[in-house]
């Protein structure tokens, strides 16, 4: 699995979830199919006055999450910026030649009234459900930098595999130091909330 691969899958989802906030810090998600996927980028329409773009103009932060018959769950966590000028109507032209329904939606020369935003800098987090245990990986593209998630077991471990006895997916080995499995955890907290001595770490706090 890999970035290229998930962004492959986000494609045969076709439909996706963008959410923004608003102005007021509101969050705010609709569904975008008006995609055009690359190796490293993606690529998508809206219409330059729909509340959609606003948000983008306002804070160009977008989570886009797709989830798939086989109960994969694939979130991309980026920055959309506008598509150079000189390339607006490329990238117009092409992602209307890829969806058709779109000339149903603007007709002719209405599709003018588009705006293509790109995503070059994002992470994707990639998260199966249907296999057990859990299986779960962090990629990026761009420039991204990933943020932390999870939990780590410290050296203020005692042995005593508390932790290992409430995790709902066995993700915790064994040891002097007990260790947890990053791409089988759930990141559900229980091990944090469970250990005695305070020795499981929330990354990114």
């Amino acid at each position: 699995m890999n970035a290229q691969i998930c962004l492959n899958k986000l494609k045969l989802i076709g439909v996706l979830a963008f959410a923004t906030v608003d102005k007021f810090n509101n969050p705010q998600i609709r569904n975008i199919s008006a995609i055009h996927y690359e190796n490293d980028a993606l690529y998508f329409f809206t219409a330059r006055g729909k509340n959609f773009s606003r948000e983008l103009q306002h804070n160009n932060h977008v989570q886009i999450l797709g989830y798939s018959k086989f109960k994969e769950m694939i979130r991309l966590s980026g920055t959309a910026v506008p598509v150079e000028e000189d390339k607006q109507q490329h990238y117009i032209d092409l992602i209307f030649s890829e969806q058709p329904y779109l000339a149903n939606v603007y007709p002719g020369d209405t599709r003018q009234i588009g705006i293509i935003y790109c995503i070059k800098n994002a992470q994707i987090e990639y998260f199966n459900l249907g296999v057990k245990p859990i299986f779960r990986e962090l990629y990026t593209i761009g420039d991204y930098k990933p943020e932390e998630k999870g939990y780590i077991i410290t050296d203020s471990c005692i042995g005593c595999g508390t932790c290992q006895s409430v995790c709902p997916q066995h993700c915790i080995k064994a040891g002097d130091i007990y260790k947890i499995e990053p791409e089988h955890c759930l990141h559900c907290g229980a091990c944090y909330e469970n250990c005695p001595v305070g020795a499981v770490k929330r990354l990114g706090d």
